[in-house]
């Protein structure tokens, strides 16, 4: 069966999923996106997700041609007509059809899509026996120039990063500022945890606010663990006694090893596996409903 695409409006098939070359998405990555996961029948964080695609919208002075009601019904129906109980949404809303210039202002429309599939970013392994990695020369960029905080469909700057990665042998990537310090990963944000304390950096160095970010930073909270957002250095991730990454795709993968530096005891830590066993309870267990 043909997976059932949103469309600006309509319900197809995986195949007949078309957007126009001339679509400002296509020509120049001005758009932008979001991932979801469902489980258990039910779409987690969907409001939170809905929120950051509308801001990210209003940044790049993008016009969503839905209210946010609407989209979260576009979202539940998609899912629904689809019939999975655990999957991953991808939500796009580009400047739509345009001339072949950059200026948005030839495009009278944005379009929207909403695929809904099935994802796996890691191995099943890698989350009992956590990943390598490796500092990538590719920066993030300053946050004066494309900030971070727009989930924008111009990935390039990961796309690099992770043929890095790649070409290390390595199964994911740390990518630093012009001023040294850590972001984030290619595609997720940083924990580190040393002597008992939490630390995450912070959103001014130049990271997307991940949801499962922030997701991981109230169950800290809840389990009474002190967390700190602070401004960390390559140093600070290899005297590190757990490193983990987080997104809603990868969910939450442990970190064993960087630029050849085990982490720890070069095996998942308990604080790791605590929030890996607290994250899975907590998105199969609340979420937006779908077949109710």
């Amino acid at each position: 069966m043909s997976n059932v695409i949103y469309l600006d409006g309509n319900y197809v098939g995986k195949d007949e999923a078309k957007i126009s070359v001339y679509d400002h998405g296509l020509l120049y990555g001005d758009g932008i996106f979001e991932g979801l996961r469902i489980y258990n029948g039910r779409i987690f964080k969907l409001e939170e997700h809905v929120d950051r695609l509308y801001d990210s919208a209003k940044s790049i002075m993008l016009e969503v041609p839905m209210t946010r009601q609407e989209m979260i019904d576009a979202h539940v129906e998609t899912a629904r007509r689809n019939g999975l109980q655990d999957g991953y949404i991808r939500t796009l809303v580009t400047r739509g059809v345009g001339s072949l210039g950059i200026d948005p202002r030839s495009c009278p429309k944005a379009t929207v899509v909403i695929i809904v599939d099935k994802i796996a970013l890691y191995p099943a392994e890698y989350y009992e026996k956590g990943i390598s990695v490796v500092t990538v020369a590719t920066r993030r960029p300053a946050v004066d120039a494309l900030t971070p905080r727009v989930k924008s469909l111009n990935y390039l700057n990961n796309v690099m990063a992770k043929l890095e990665v790649n070409m290390a042998g390595a199964q994911g990537g740390i990518m630093l500022n012009h001023d040294g310090y850590v972001t984030e990963g290619t595609a997720d944000n940083i924990f580190v945890v040393k002597n008992g304390k939490m630390y995450t950096t912070p959103r001014f160095v130049g990271i997307l606010e991940g949801i499962t970010r922030n997701t991981i930073m109230d169950m800290a909270k809840e389990y009474g663990l002190c967390l700190t957002e602070e401004v960390l250095t390559r140093h600070d991730l290899f005297v590190a006694d757990e490193i983990f990454f987080t997104g809603s795709g990868a969910e939450i993968i442990p970190v064993v090893k960087v630029d050849g530096r085990t982490i720890g005891t070069g095996a998942p830590g308990d604080v790791t596996r605590r929030f890996i066993a607290g994250y899975s309870a907590t998105v199969n267990e609340t979420g937006y409903p779908i077949f109710e």
